[in-house]
C-alpha cells in the first residue's frame, strides 16, 4: 500500500533552499526540532483544554495548518543534519523522541472532540509509538532505520490533519470517526508488522554466508 512518505523526496527538493538559508543564518538542525515539538505541545495542550462548547470550531483549522508547518520542520532538521554536517548522537535522540511526543499530544488532543471515541484513541496513539519504536529497534539489531507503512508518521498526519479540517467547517465526528480510527488501527499493526519483518529480513540478507 503506497505512503505519504513516499513523497518526502519531492517535498525535500522543495524546502531545500529555506533548509540552505537557515543553515546559512546559523540555524541548527536541533533548534528546529526543539521548535517542532514546543510548537505540537503548544498547540495540542491549547486545543485539549479550551472549552469546546464556546469556541470557534474553526479553532481546528490549527490542525491542518501545523501538521504540514511540522512535516516542513521535520525534513528541514533532517536535511540540516545530513547536508550541512550538523547530525550527532544527541540531535539523533532528540529527533526520536520530538517525534513521538509530538504526534501523541496532537493525536491525545482529539479526545476533547465530541464524539470521538477516546479509548480507541489512546490505543492508536501506544500503536503508534510502537511503529516507531520497532523502526528504530531496527538499528540495534543492524539493519538500517524503518519507515515501511502503510501507516508512517506522514499518513497519521494527513488522516489527523483531515479530522480536523472536517471538525472545523461542521462536520462532527461520529460514527463514521470510530471507523476511521479502527482503520488505522489495523494499518499500524499492520505497519508494525512490516518494519519488524523488513528489518529482519535486511539483517538476514546481508548476514556473510558460509564459505563452501
Amino acid at each position: 500500500m503506497p505512503s505519504v512518505y513516499q513523497l518526502k523526496s519531492a517535498f525535500s527538493d522543495r524546502l531545500r533552499p529555506i533548509t540552505n538559508y537557515l543553515a546559512h543564518k546559523g540555524v541548527t538542525a536541533n533548534q528546529v526540532t526543539i521548535a517542532a515539538l514546543l510548537g505540537s505541545i503548544v498547540l495540542a495542550g491549547g486545543l485539549y483544554f479550551i472549552e469546546t462548547d464556546t469556541a470557534t470550531p474553526l479553532i481546528w483549522l490549527s490542525i491542518p495548518v501545523w501538521m504540514f508547518i511540522r512535516m516542513a520542520l521535520n525534513n528541514i532538521d533532517g536535511m540540516l543534519a545530513r547536508e550541512h554536517n550538523m547530525a550527532t548522537p544527541e540531535g539523533a535522540i532528540l529527533n526520536e523522541m520530538g517525534d513521538v511526543v509530538s504526534d501523541s499530544a496532537l493525536f491525545l488532543a482529539f479526545a476533547a472532540l465530541p464524539g470521538v471515541n477516546a479509548p480507541l484513541l489512546v490505543i492508536l496513539t501506544l500503536l503508534a509509538v510502537m511503529s516507531e519504536m520497532i523502526g528504530v529497534v531496527a538499528i540495534q539489531i543492524g539493519a538500517s532505520r524503518r519507515y515501511d507503512g502503510p501507516s508512517g508518521k506522514s499518513d497519521r498526519a494527513l488522516f489527523f490533519g483531515v479530522l480536523g479540517f472536517l471538525y472545523a467547517v461542521g462536520i462532527n465526528p461520529g460514527g463514521w470517526s470510530t471507523l476511521v480510527l479502527l482503520l488505522i488501527i489495523a494499518l499500524l499493526c499492520l505497519t508494525i508488522i512490516n518494519r519488524a519483518k523488513a528489518a529482519l529480513k535486511e539483517v538476514k540478507d546481508s548476514a556473510p554466508t558460509d564459505a563452501i
